[in-house]
């Protein structure tokens, strides 16, 4: 399998160095890539996670709610959408035949009707809350306006005795290959998981939104911007299980690093260092990535 890292779509957010740690002031808007990964299979393409979709862009307002535009000011590029990076590749949306979201949230499945024949996974407990819609938080975050993929939803219940590094997981996802899971990793949403991909050489988790500062995965001394640990406050659904499962990710990667890669889904610093390439720029061809698994085919953003 070969795995292309595509930034779909930043989000701008009000505090600037507060949220990301490198804007040069508070004053000026922040930037926070969404990570998303693209992954060749014998099945096709999978796509984990969408971030933001061509309907996003050309009509936020009626997709989006008022309370996160004003608050992340995405950088709506059509450009950006994963469709359109899929495209410089050579792809077409229909060669997209799945879609493993880590959750539900507005900013990672924003781009669902963008593949119109692609079977979307993700955990029971995720779909159920998010269509609930029982909070107004919920409705903020959980946009049905981007769900006219509903029909094709493979949904798995956590409670598997089957484990991965010692995390339940979920192994047999309906038409994918046994090299990608669903990790089931609860807090920020009640159904929130990873993605576990294994390349030729380790394994890859996407940890989605269970973290969102490379620095918090720090064993001996874990940090986060303060921003992002009161925008981690605000949208986590369940504080203790979202803590122990972050100290879980930090003691996954100080004991098994060398068997494994931990990325999350918006730490722009985390992104670039993998990738070798600016989160403002769409994916690039010709660039060199920085990370190469032996056996896999080699390109920009792709492991």
């Amino acid at each position: 399998m070969r795995i292309h890292h595509l930034n779909c779509i930043s989000s701008c957010p009000l505090g600037g160095k507060l949220m990301d740690g490198r804007t040069p002031t508070i004053l000026q808007r922040g930037e926070l890539c969404c990570h998303c990964l693209l992954i060749e299979t014998e099945q096709g393409l999978v796509l984990v996670d969408t971030g933001f979709g061509l309907e996003d862009v050309h009509h936020p307002r009626t997709r989006l709610s008022h309370f996160f535009l004003a608050l992340l000011s995405p950088d709506f590029r059509e450009e950006m959408t994963a469709l359109r990076q899929i495209q410089r590749l050579g792809f077409k949306a229909a060669d997209v035949r799945h879609i493993v979201l880590t959750h539900l949230d507005f900013d990672h499945a924003g781009g669902l009707d963008d593949f119109p024949h692609a079977i979307v996974h993700m955990m029971q407990q995720e779909r159920d809350d998010a269509m609930a819609q029982t909070t107004w938080l919920d409705r903020q975050r959980f946009r049905p306006q981007q769900w006219s993929s509903w029909n094709r939803w493979r949904v798995y219940r956590a409670g598997s005795t089957d484990r991965w590094f010692g995390f339940e997981c979920v192994r047999e996802l309906t038409g994918l290959p046994p090299e990608i899971l669903l990790v089931p990793l609860p807090g920020h949403t009640f159904g929130h998981a990873g993605v576990a991909v294994r390349t030729s050489d380790r394994w890859l988790l996407q940890a989605g939104d269970a973290y969102f500062y490379h620095r918090e995965m720090s064993a001996t001394d874990p940090w986060c911007t303060p921003g992002l640990r009161l925008y981690q406050t605000l949208m986590e659904k369940d504080r203790g299980a979202r803590l122990a499962n972050q100290e879980r990710l930090r003691r996954l990667r100080h004991v098994h690093g060398g068997e494994l890669e931990l990325v999350c889904s918006h730490d722009p610093i985390e992104f670039e260092r993998m990738t070798g390439q600016s989160i403002r720029v769409p994916f690039a061809a010709d660039v060199p990535a920085r990370h190469h698994h032996a056996g896999v085919g080699a390109g920009a953003h792709a492991h």
